[in-house]
């Protein structure tokens, strides 16, 4: 709901700041004095059209902030979160919007600066305003289907609907792409045996690659080193190398070690030298294996990574990923045999779905048309009192294209004479007549999710007595569920209010102002008398007012 209204410069207003509380709220005031500016700012803040007229003369800014406490689970912060601006539940929305003289204007939700088109579809959520020419909340066409699903308690048959719908489209997708893989799997299918037969004869494995390039290098760099490889060996281990030599010095040697220590030492130091050079002899005869440059060997190597490599190329993958492309292939290949017994299975699955959504769809269709039975029943309820009970009220249901919503199009329409035709609201009611139809709407639609603050501007006009105290009472009643706030003219009306204020313009040094009052209950008595009596308010006319406020 509406908490605070702080205006700064609006036309005559200087400075004002109102407090509002919950339920029934009522702004009197003779004509001239104001309220349509307070009605002005409001909008203003909440989206509506930034005209230079409304600065006031003198000065070079104009703002208006609004402050709103709403629920966890209002769409509003939805709204806002989808545009990354802060609204935690429990804290307020604050909307401010700034006027330059020049027309410039900049907004604001929670500090964080926002488009006018923003602010507006942020205001469409927390307050409704009906007036004289008023053509949005329930003028709209486009919402009248949601309203009567609220008012019928339809969000299970809804949410069925919505699932039945994503099911099927689900399906529907499923069955073109498949269509569309079978007629491209069709037109390529001469490729497509043709690269399954190659890719199955290749036979490639994961990691094989890294594999065959690791060898292949080993290889060749043992083709480099053969030659050095083989002149080492030859001096170690071949006929009178330096091991052999090593041995008979050391046999030689140990004949005569006994002679003297060092010969003693000697032959020692010669057995670790043998014992050193059959260690590299083993190490030599390994690395010759290792660095196997076996010339047929090397090529069969390079002709296989070769290979995969090209492979790889030519089907634009890493030469891993040959394997799982083979068993890809094989798996369209085998599609292509049974595709179209897939094909008429997805087909099929469309169908039922279709088929589920159209009885979901079915179900939502005739619980609406049986919620605008009842509506229109009490919608009719309502206008008698209001001085309508000539007109009629209905809620047209007609086909429309099937869609996550049902397969509905509903639209709110009135006749207001015998024998007229209906049509839309906005188009066929007067203006006093559309403030009545929308708030015999609103009390008959009291349950529904609208939007937390109502305002109706002189929702009265042009009726007293007791089509006055209908609507005071209609009003009451609706404030029992959302707080409304209501500019008016009628004395029963005002006595209807929880809290009243008084507009009022003033003069002084040469300037005029308009100003707010909170009025207390005397207060309220004198104000509702001035409303019965004018000008000069009469003890009768008090008496009439305290018996209005009792």
């Amino acid at each position: 709901m509406l908490t605070l209204l702080d205006i700064r410069n609006i036309v005559l207003i200087e400075a004002l700041a109102l407090d509002f509380a919950p339920g029934l709220s009522v702004l009197t005031g003779e004509t001239g004095a104001g309220k349509s500016i307070l009605l002005d700012a409001l909008g203003l803040a909440l989206g509506g059209r930034g005209d230079a007229a409304l600065v006031r003369a003198g000065t070079d800014t104009a703002r208006v902030t609004a402050e709103f406490s709403i629920g966890p689970t209002h769409p509003a912060r939805a709204l806002l979160a989808a545009n990354d601006i802060e609204a935690e539940a429990g804290t307020a929305i604050i909307v401010r919007r700034q006027l330059k003289a020049d027309g410039g204007s900049r907004a604001y939700v929670n500090d964080a600066p926002v488009s006018a088109t923003l602010l507006r579809e942020l205001g469409a959520l927390l307050v409704e305003i009906h007036g004289q020419s008023d053509d949005r909340g329930l003028l709209a066409a486009r919402g009248h289907r949601a309203l009567l699903d609220s008012f019928a308690g339809l969000a299970p048959q809804l949410a069925a609907v919505r699932g039945a719908w994503s099911a099927w489209q689900a399906a529907r997708a499923a069955e073109a792409e498949a269509a569309e893989r079978l007629e491209a799997d069709n037109r390529d299918r001469e490729w497509l045996e043709h690269a399954v037969a190659e890719l199955t004869a290749l036979a490639a494995q994961p990691g094989e690659e890294a594999e065959l390039a690791e060898a292949r290098a080993a290889m060749q760099k043992g083709a480099r080193l053969t030659d050095d490889l083989a002149a080492v060996d030859a001096l170690l281990s071949g006929r009178d190398g330096g091991t052999d030599r090593l041995a008979q010095a050391a046999r030689r040697l140990d004949r005569i070690g006994a002679e003297h220590p060092l010969l003693g030492e000697a032959v020692e130091a010669l057995d670790r030298a043998l014992i050193e050079a059959g260690e590299a002899e083993a190490k030599l005869a390994a690395a010759v294996q290792a660095l196997d440059a076996d010339p047929a060997r090397l090529e069969a190597t390079e002709t296989r990574l070769f290979e995969l490599r090209a492979m790889a190329r030519k089907h634009r993958v890493e030469a891993d990923a040959l394997a799982d492309l083979a068993e890809t292939l094989k798996a369209r290949a085998a599609a292509l045999v049974a595709g179209k017994t897939g094909l008429k299975a997805l087909a099929a699955a469309t169908a039922a779905a279709g088929k589920a959504y159209a009885a979901a769809a079915a179900d939502l269709g005739a619980a609406r048309r049986a919620a605008a039975t009842r509506l229109d029943a009490a919608v009719a309820g309502e206008l008698a009192p209001l001085k309508l009970d000539a007109a009629r009220f209905r809620t047209a249901i007609a086909a429309a294209e099937p869609g996550p919503e049902g397969s509905e199009r509903v639209e709110f329409e009135i006749a207001t004479n015998p024998g007229a035709p209906f049509g839309p609201l906005i188009k066929i009611a007067s203006g006093g007549e559309l403030s009545r139809f929308v708030l015999a709407l609103k009390v008959a639609l009291a349950a529904t999710g609208s939007a937390g603050t109502i305002i109706f501007d002189e929702i009265d006009r042009g009726v007293g007595g007791a089509v006055a105290s209908a609507i005071g009472e209609r009003l009451a009643r609706l404030a029992e569920a959302t707080q409304v706030l209501v500019v008016t003219h009628s004395p029963q009306v005002a006595a209807r209010g929880a809290h009243q204020w008084r507009i009022a313009k003033a003069a002084a040094d040469g300037v005029t102002r308009t100003a707010v009052v909170p009025l207390s209950p005397a207060e309220r008595r004198e104000e509702i008398a001035r409303m019965l009596s004018g000008a000069d308010v009469t003890d009768e006319a008090r008496a009439q007012a305290a018996r209005l406020l009792d």
